[in-house]
């Protein structure tokens, strides 16, 4: 069943709190161990439990092209080639035999590791070793033994209640025959794999796309039969034979990866969960990062409506790290939204510099706005900081409040290296901004006649020369000639 982030619809939820009934996508558990499935709830601080991919793998009937095209990855066409044209090679005798038999076995094996893999998120086929190293040739016998013990079920069926039991038992056994093989390769018990009760709850689990899955499987046998048929008959028996072989071993391999991907997309209904793998899901950081998780509870506090907890948060934040952007940049978007003028003025200095870093004018520009109407004629009582924001203020096209804030500057700060950039910055506002040419002109002068140990010091001639013509106040041109 999909489950959406009860905080970002539209995205998958990984994990499920029982407590709270609550879902959450990765973005709300930056900090959760999915390696390890673990996770505590952000509300109750219980353990929730792990969904795995089950909510954003797309259902097995939008992937159809994908699973024909399976068996042509290059690991399972070798494993399919070696057990088709090896033994067409091997003495028609008892060791051929015996080739023929282990190639059967390893084809059979690597088959039902397909389901295994498939459930487990690989999208890819497993690689050729395990068709042929390793422990699990035993399937072999299990199947067989499913088989003995499904055809005895029905024959009790037929002894106990006559033909009209018999047929019944027949037609479950048939029916219930994918998810007898599902459950073999996931538990590899043969009583689990015919015990009609499991198999009537898997199926159930599954709910309607058993069956559709069950017509696909029917469609896939009657193609792999048909094609078989015709190879047969069309062809020279040396050709047949190995062609019919690798008919039947592909169409065989895209049923099985069809039933292993049916248990990867309901198993959250089956009570397991993977991930996708191979790279074909997202890659999670499994770094703890307490910023990220910080991020996460201020986003599902915000949604909630918490909003004095989340000002709280920041607040505690900005403690620790006082001039952290991040930090204040939210706390300046919360304040803002909220309208609350008094915690803007509070903390005005940090938020004004935030801004002027972002050369954000318009923003510095309603801010000022803001604080005048709790003080009139507000001024900022750091002169670098007033330079800095004045000149956002004037690039973004707001003169008058960029005029405003360094009003007084040489009365407030007669000492400070940062009158000349000021007064500098208040004429090319009177000149360019408001086209106040006289005043712009009269703090040239101050600059002139002030500041005369500062760098913008040699240039005043030309901006005075240039506010006498009343022309932009732009400063002396670039030259490159290079003195002799």
């Amino acid at each position: 069943m999909k489950h959406d982030c009860h905080y970002h619809p539209g995205e998958p939820a990984k994990w499920h709190c029982g407590e709270c009934q609550m879902h959450y996508c990765t973005r709300c558990m930056p900090d959760a161990d999915t390696r390890q499935r673990r996770a505590l709830c952000p509300r109750c601080s219980k353990a929730m439990r792990y969904l795995g991919a089950a909510t954003e793998v797309v259902p097995f009937w939008q992937r159809v092209g994908a699973f024909f095209r399976y068996p042509f990855h290059t690991d399972p066409l070798i494993v399919i080639a070696i057990c088709t044209l090896v033994p067409l090679i091997a003495p028609p005798n008892l060791i051929g035999l015996l080739i023929w038999i282990v190639l059967a076995l390893a084809l059979f094996k690597y088959t039902y590791a397909v389901i295994n893999h498939t459930a487990e998120g690989h999208l890819k086929p497993p690689p050729v070793a395990v068709a042929f190293t390793g422990s699990g040739f035993n399937i072999v016998i299990l199947q067989l033994l499913v088989f003995v013990l499904m055809g005895g079920l029905v024959g009790a069926a037929a002894m106990i209640g006559g033909p009209i039991l018999m047929m019944l038992a027949l037609a479950f056994a048939v029916l219930a025959l994918p998810a007898s093989i599902m459950v073999l390769a996931m538990e590899r018990s043969v009583g689990a794999a015919v015990n009609p009760m499991n198999l009537a709850v898997l199926i159930s689990r599954i709910g309607t796309p058993y069956f559709l899955l069950y017509g696909y499987l029917i469609l896939l046998t009657l193609a792999s039969g048909a094609a078989q048929d015709f190879a047969v008959s069309h062809f020279p028996m040396w050709v047949a034979q190995p062609l019919a072989g690798f008919l039947n071993s592909t169409f065989t391999l895209i049923l099985f990866h069809m039933l292993g991907y049916l248990l990867f997309q309901y198993q959250e209904e089956l009570g397991f969960a993977s991930d996708l793998q191979d790279g074909e899901g997202i890659t999670e950081n499994h770094q703890r990062d307490r910023s990220s998780r910080f991020d996460a509870d201020l986003d599902m506090n915000l949604k909630d409506g918490n909003y004095d907890r989340v000002h709280s948060m920041l607040l505690e934040a900005l403690k620790n790290d006082r001039d952290n952007p991040v930090r204040v940049g939210q706390l300046y978007q919360l304040l803002t939204a909220r309208n609350d003028a008094r915690e803007l003025y509070r903390f005005h200095p940090r938020i004004m510099a935030w801004l002027a870093a972002r050369q954000d004018g318009d923003g510095l520009n309603r801010l000022v706005e803001t604080l005048q109407t709790l003080e009139p004629g507000f001024k900022l009582e750091d002169p670098e900081l007033a330079v800095t924001c004045a000149t956002t203020l004037y690039h973004r096209g707001h003169p008058k409040t960029a005029i405003r804030l360094l009003q007084d500057f040489h009365k407030r700060f007669p000492n400070s290296d940062q009158l000349a950039p000021a007064y500098l910055i208040v004429a090319q506002a009177l000149a360019n901004g408001l086209q106040q040419w006289e005043k712009a002109s009269a703090f040239l002068a101050f600059i002139q006649k002030r500041c005369a140990g500062h760098p913008v010091h040699q240039d005043i001639e030309v901006w005075l020369e240039q506010a006498r013509n009343r022309q932009p106040l732009k400063g002396p041109k670039a030259s490159f000639q290079v003195p002799d």
